[in-house]
Formats: structure tokens, sequence, C-alpha cells
């Protein structure tokens, strides 16, 4: 009788009875399958090395039809009782200590260290890349490694890509497994030869083309130029702002220092000071002597004349005292002198022009100054003829200037010259200007229109009559007698805009003073270099002559 469930008669490949034979590939036994698994990923097999034979893998069809004919050939005849079977005893690899752990995991880690300093190189010198080249470097363990899980091929430790070779014709997995043996694994001499070597990185891995130098290169470069860009922009706009808020200077020749009177000398500040020398000069009486002479000694040198041309008889009163724009250079003081007109008036109408020498010691501060001579009388300015004026083109609207004269500007100056807010307000357009809303605060008061000339704008000098659209406006020149607070009359001339609208006319705005259509002059050319205007005798100071006396400390003598 046949046994079926003996290893020789049964299909399955030594299989009890009852269990079916394997799918795919036969089941060898853990030990067996142990030792012809592949080795790790950083011993692979070198190209061209001996391969050792590799069982034969039947085809699924195959492996179905033997599992078929084991369940038939178990299943109990007529008779026979069926006695179950108990599964087979399984075979474990003897576990390994933690010493061979150890030893198994170092030589892994060196493994894969070979093969990174081997790729390396490899990148270093322009060679191929193979990882076999570490792999034959490495020491085998000692002792027995753990087995791999079947149908898995697992990458070198720490190798952060996987490295496939591209063959001619694809190897299964089993073929490229190596025997190891007392001596060392032994390799297949039937393994393909790489044709190329190409890495795959991980998921979310670089790619292996320059390693990390590569990346901290670029990444530096990139660093470095956008420093730079920063910087030169940054300098750029520096160099644009210093430039533009740096002081310019624009060079002035003689003419133009000239034309703009552009000096280093105090001229303002010595004015005054010869204004103030002018009026104690023009201001004399024998009561006041000793005062006089004291306070005009403050202002002058030790060799100036210490009554300032005064004889000691007679009195007089200075009014008030300006500077006339004259400012000559002394040429012995350089820049450090000047003769500065001055205007003066006295208590009787006497106007008097004086030429005061100033000296200044500090141009910067305008400190030190000093009267450096004797003040000198001189003519007033030259006076010249005003052009007279044409005014044929004027085109006059008389019954124009007869309804303002009557109905508008009487009551507008009433209320102007009081400035009477409320009352202007009837007289005055809504956008009038703030000379013609505020008024003179009852300086003046009783106004009397004396004359009203209105000038017919050239846009309705063609109508007859003068027809004036609403919001036209019309130039006017009034002249206004007023009575002062003193009881007295006077009279001002005015430049006033009324503008025409539906209700009437009404003031938009008022200036002061009106040309004089006449022009030429008052007086005659005689009497254009007179000092004083009055008839009485001229009681103005004039420096005594005096003979010139050598300064000592090398200051010019008065003349």
């Amino acid at each position: 009788m046949t046994d079926h469930n003996s290893p020789a008669g049964a299909v399955g490949g030594g299989q009890p009875s009852g269990q079916p034979g394997p799918f795919g590939p036969s089941q060898q036994p853990p030990q067996q399958a142990w030792q012809g698994q592949q080795a790790p990923a950083a011993q692979q097999p070198q190209p061209g090395a001996p391969q050792a034979p590799q069982p034969q893998q039947l085809p699924s069809d195959a492996a179905r039809a033997q599992v078929a004919a084991a369940w038939v050939r178990n299943t109990p005849r007529a008779g026979q009782a069926a006695v179950p079977s108990l599964p087979p005893r399984e075979t474990r690899p003897q576990g390994e200590s933690k010493k061979e752990k150890r030893e198994r995991e170092r030589a892994a880690r060196k493994a894969a260290y070979e093969q990174k300093k081997a790729e390396k190189e490899q990148r270093k010198h322009g060679g191929a890349s193979t990882a076999s080249a570490a792999a034959a470097h490495a020491p085998a363990p000692a002792g027995r490694s753990a087995p791999p899980q079947q149908g898995h091929v697992s990458p070198a430790a720490g190798s952060p890509t996987l490295a496939l070779r591209a063959t001619g014709a694809v190897a299964p997995a089993a073929a490229q497994a190596a025997t190891p043996t007392a001596g060392g694994p032994v390799l297949s001499p039937s393994a393909p030869k790489a044709v190329r070597d190409f890495d795959v990185p991980k998921p979310g891995g670089r790619v292996s083309g320059g390693g990390r130098r590569t990346h901290v290169a670029l990444r530096a470069t990139l660093l470095i130029t956008t420093c730079l860009f920063a910087l030169g922009s940054c300098g750029v706009m520096g160099l644009v702002v210093g430039k533009s808020s740096g002081p310019s200077t624009a060079g002035l020749d003689a003419a133009d220092v000239d034309k703009y009177r552009l000096t280093d000398f105090p001229t303002q500040q010595a004015a005054t000071f010869a204004e103030q020398y002018a009026m104690l000069c023009m201001t004399f009486s024998p009561e006041t002597a000793s005062t006089r002479r004291a306070s005009l000694a403050r202002y002058a040198s030790a060799g100036v004349d210490a009554e300032c041309g005064w004889s000691g008889e007679g009195t007089s009163t200075a009014v008030s005292a300006a500077w006339d724009g004259t400012a000559e250079q002394l040429p012995e003081y350089g820049d450090h002198g000047r003769y500065i007109g001055v205007q003066v008036r006295t208590d009787d109408g006497t106007l008097t022009t004086l030429t005061v020498p100033v000296y200044v010691q500090n141009l910067k501060t305008g400190d030190g100054m000093r009267v450096a001579g004797d003040v000198g009388q001189m003519p007033l300015p030259a006076r010249a003829d005003v052009p007279e004026l044409d005014l044929n083109d004027e085109v006059k609207d008389d019954a124009l200037a007869q309804q303002l004269k009557q109905q508008v500007l009487p009551g507008y100056f009433s209320a102007w010259g009081a400035s009477d807010a409320t009352a202007m307000a009837r007289f005055t357009t809504p956008d009038a200007s703030q000379s013609a809303t505020s008024g003179l605060s009852g300086r003046l008061n009783t106004p009397t229109i004396n004359d009203v000339v209105a000038l017919v704008p050239k846009s309705v000098q063609n109508t007859d009559p003068y027809r004036y659209p609403a919001g036209q406006a019309v130039e006017a020149r009034v002249i206004v007698d007023w009575g002062d607070p003193k009881g007295e009359t006077v009279r001002r001339a005015y430049r006033m805009t009324v503008v025409n609208t539906a209700q009437g006319w009404f003031i938009k705005d008022i200036r002061g003073g009106v040309l004089d259509s006449q022009g030429g002059r008052a007086d005659s050319a005689d009497d254009s270099g007179t000092a004083s205007p009055s008839s009485g005798p001229s009681t103005s100071a004039s420096p005594p002559a005096s003979p010139a006396k050598p300064s000592p400390s090398g200051k010019p003598g008065k003349s």
C-alpha cells in the first residue's frame, strides 16, 4: 500500500497528508531557505562573478495541478479511517546572540560607509559608480546573520538611495544571492554585467548629482549674490541722496557781486550803528553839551571831533534817521570799513544827508564797531522826472460813474471807514477781498466822494449804450475826502473793482493809490539838490577842517 503522506509518494513535495502543495515556487525548510537568501545590498555580486544555481520554480498552472493531485491521493478509501495528520515540526534556525547581532550591524554600517566613500571617490575622479566596489572590501561577519524576509531585498544600512543597475536581461531576484561558505561569499559566474549606474532617491530626498557639497555651494552663491545686490543698491541710493542734499555753491563773478551787492561786510548792522550816531550828532543844545559829548565818545574813535561839528551855539533835535542805501568801501580798511549814508530829519522839517565812516572788527558777528572819522554833509539824491501816461486807449462810462458816486460808494465808504461789517455786507459781493471787508476801524470818518472814473471793459466797448451782463467786473478810480479825528480833511485815492449783478452793483475789491497821468516833476530842476524844503537857515552840523594826524597804532589818519 502506498503511503501518500511520505515525502517520496506525495506530489506536494514532502508535505504531510491533508496539506496542499505550495503555490508558485517550492517551499524549502526554514534552514535551507535562510541559507539560500541573497546577501545584503551592500554585498552585491560583482559583474561577471559566478553565481550559485537556484532551484527551478514551477509555473502556477503546474503547481495548481500538483495540489489537486495531492488532495485526490489523500482522500480516504472505502474501509479506511481518516486519520488526521499532524503539522510538520518547524525547524527554526538557531537564534543569534547579542554579540553576533552587534557584529552584523557593525559590518552593515561599515559596508554602507565604504560604499558611500567609493561613490564619492568615483564622482571626484569621474569614474563609474558601483556599489559592488565597497561590498568587495567589506569583511564578512564572524557569526551568522539574521535572515532577511523571504521575497524582500533590504537596501544597505544608512544608504540614502537605492542603487539600481540596468542590464540587458532582467534576472530573477534569487539569481543575485550568494551562497556563504567558510572562506567568504561565493558569487555566481553567471551574473550579468552592468551597463550603466544611476541612483534613485528616496521620496523627499535629493538627487545625488553633486551631493551636499553642491547644494551648500549653490545656497552660498545665492546668498552672496543677494547681499552684493542689496549693498550695491544701498550704495547707489546713498550717493544719489548725498549728492542731492549736499550744499551746492554757484560760481559768481565780480559783476554778479556788484549787481546783487554781495559782501561779507555786515552792512545792515553798520547802517544801524551809523543812524544812532547821526541822531546824536544832529541833536544838540548848550544845556546838554556834556551829556552829548560823553554819548558821542562811546561811538567814535580817539581822533574824531568830540562835538561832531557843533560850535556850541544854537539848538536842534533830530526826529528820525534812516540809511539811504549807500555803502562805499573804505580803501584804508578794505573789507572792514564802509562809508554809510544816513538821512536825518530834524524837528524843523530839515532833511540832511550825512556820510558816516564805520569800521567793523569782526565781520562774522559784527562786533567791534567804531566811527572811524568825522561825518560829512551831502546833498539829497537826484530826483527823476516821471513819464506821462498814455490814456488815449481808456474808455470811460460817465453814466456808470455817476451812478456809483450817488448810490453805491457813499454808503460803502461810510461803513468801510467805521469797519461796520453788517453795513458793508449790503455793498460787497460774497467773494469780496479781505481789504474790502475789513475797513479803517474809525481812523478816518465822514467820507465825501470827490471824483469817480469808471473804465469800460473791452468786451463791452462795442455796445451803445454800454450794456454790462451779470457778473461783469468794472475797474474804477475813486477820490475820497476824509475827515480825521482832529477835524482836518485829507484826500485819499483808491482803485476799486465793482461787479454787476441782478440786484445792482457791488464792491469786490479796493486798493490804495492812483497814478498821476500828467507825470513830470512838481519842483524845479534847481531845487533837486537842496538839503531842506524849509526857507530858514540850516542848522545841520558840518565837521570843522583840521589837519591830518598820524596814528601811532598804524590806523589811517583822519582827513
